[in-house]
């Protein structure tokens, strides 16, 4: 889909959006926005993004997964592996069909789940201290819907890791 430059906006404004993103993005990926304090940077955007699905969502297949996060069987398989390697993640049979395997979380998957999920609670808190509650929420809001416009974008055109935002 391709727009008329003309119509869209204000250059200026588009290219600073555009350049903050990727300062964005490489901040992001320096600092994995891992929390602070001793769980800082200590998980990687792949697990704590399947940790956190599981846990919304229940236990599922691995092609159940895949397609909730956007991405192919493959990855996920690959993805998971060192996460059951560790204990974060069970893997089942599934109850109806043997053959199938059935991921959920573990109790020291979702206990380490919760710690990391403090950690980063607390870096939002504090990179955002002096921000007000309306500020935040405007901030959720925008960024929320820029990720379902860039996933949208990235299904169409039918690249890997269209995840699906919302609370991804």
């Amino acid at each position: 889909m391709s727009m008329d430059m003309s119509t869209v906006g204000d250059p200026g404004l588009l290219d600073t959006l555009q350049h903050e993103v990727a300062v964005f993005a490489r901040r992001a990926e320096q600092t994995r926005l891992g929390g602070v304090g001793q769980v800082r940077n200590s998980m990687d955007r792949a697990a704590y993004l399947l940790l956190n699905r599981l846990d919304k969502e229940g236990p599922m297949g691995v092609k159940a997964l895949a397609a909730s996060m956007g991405i192919d069987s493959s990855t996920v398989t690959r993805q998971v592996a060192p996460l059951v390697d560790t204990g974060l993640v069970k893997r089942t049979s599934h109850p109806e069909d043997g053959r199938a395997v059935v991921l959920q979380l573990s109790p020291r998957g979702q206990a380490r789940l919760e710690e990391v999920r403090s950690s980063r609670r607390q870096l939002m808190a504090e990179l955002t201290h002096d921000w007000a509650p309306e500020e935040r929420e405007t901030f959720c809001t925008l960024l929320m819907r820029f990720n379902t416009a860039l996933s949208a974008r990235t299904s169409a055109q039918g690249l890997p890791g269209a995840e699906p935002s919302p609370q991804s």
